[in-house]
């Protein structure tokens, strides 16, 4: 059976200092971030004033808790303000019952997610522009030509499974990233050895290879080969998602007379489709990102630029309603679903999922 987690998401302009790092770090200089956090939540039955105001009422919880933060000097409130200790704070203060994942952003490319047992994974993203061509899809497959991406990838660790009082830090990922990225950035992937077809999966594991023996505490590698479609590796299994963007009318039925939500109103909603397969041995991925695509587009145009409170069958336009709706009709059209996301602003929002584990995307 598939569970519900309601997401929220929100931002605070800090200072600090962190004294645990040596002595000649940049960081131990008081210095400012923009940064943001979000939680992903399985709340209970009536925890909100009514069904279909959860996202909104988990946004004014987690904007009250980020309040005493912002414009702020941290080390006057968390003694070593790590992002792994701010997080710690902030999920802490919530308060919000079943609490899955509370992560903490110090910048876009960086950050700490704490997963649902309480264990920190660091993650720090990097990019490199390459070549590479596909040379076992069908012919006239337009991945089979030549042609490049400017890639991400995100090396997630989890930082307590280490031994230092900070584990492992930005700096250690960035040691360890730089002669990954000196044999990718601005090459020809298939002339790497073990890159001969250099799928967004076969990536993040031949990643996953080079990391895991310099890096034991790595959790899962992330490689975005557009910015709406990448892939996850974990070491046994693999994971791809492709976004969408639906710009979209709603009305909730059942918001309280008065409530804004009550009013025919609209977002451009992102949704979010996870899917989990075998390796296929020839093609190297577990499912074609245009097959998917193709697959979900009927229902695409069902949802985009559509009265989304006027679907057939659905309970009503909040975002957990929607969210169950699409993925029991999108898993019909594609087996492999195993979770879905749809957000109605970035990183507020409701999700459905079969894998409690699949590895978390930044904001």
């Amino acid at each position: 059976m598939p569970r519900i987690l309601t997401t929220a998401a929100g931002a605070f302009e800090s200072a600090r200092h962190v004294d645990v790092l040596d002595a000649s770090h940049r960081c131990r200089r008081t210095h400012g971030h923009s940064f943001r956090a979000s939680v992903h939540a399985a709340l209970p039955g009536g925890w909100s004033s009514f069904r279909g105001g959860e996202v909104a009422q988990l946004r004014e919880h987690m904007t009250q808790a980020l309040a005493p933060l912002d414009y702020r000097d941290l080390n006057t409130i968390i003694g070593q303000p790590t992002d792994e200790n701010i997080a710690r704070w902030v999920r802490e203060r919530l308060g919000a019952e079943n609490i899955e994942r509370l992560a903490v952003q110090s910048t876009a490319d960086q950050g700490v997610d704490l997963d649902r047992h309480g264990m920190a994974h660091v993650w720090r993203r990097y990019r490199f522009q390459s070549a590479h061509r596909l040379p076992h899809v069908p012919a006239g497959h337009k991945c089979g030509r030549m042609h490049g991406h400017g890639f991400e990838a995100i090396v997630h660790a989890n930082q307590d499974l280490g031994t230092r009082a900070l584990s492992i830090d930005y700096d250690r990922l960035d040691a360890l990233w730089a002669p990954l990225h000196a044999q990718l950035d601005h090459r020809c992937l298939n002339d790497i050895a073990g890159l001969s077809n250099p799928t967004s999966e076969i990536i993040a594991s031949w990643l996953w290879e080079q990391l895991k023996p310099v890096l034991p505490e790595l959790s899962w590698v992330t490689v975005y080969e557009t910015a709406s479609c990448g892939a996850n590796f974990d070491g046994e299994r693999y994971r791809i998602w492709k976004d969408f963007t639906l710009d979209s009318a709603v009305r909730i039925a059942r918001a309280p007379e008065g409530s804004p939500l009550g009013r025919v109103h609209g977002h451009t909603f992102t949704l979010r489709l996870h899917l989990g397969a075998p390796l296929d041995a020839v093609m190297g991925w577990t499912l074609d990102f245009g097959d998917v695509k193709a697959l979900f587009d009927p229902l695409f145009k069902m949802l985009d630029h559509q009265p989304l409170h006027e679907l057939p069958g659905l309970r009503d336009a909040d975002t957990q309603s929607l969210s169950e709706w699409i993925f029991r009709a999108a898993a019909e059209r594609l087996p492999q679903l195993i979770r879905s996301d749809l957000y109605e602003t970035e990183g507020c929002g409701s999700i459905v999922t079969q894998d409690i584990e699949v590895p978390a995307l930044p904001l």
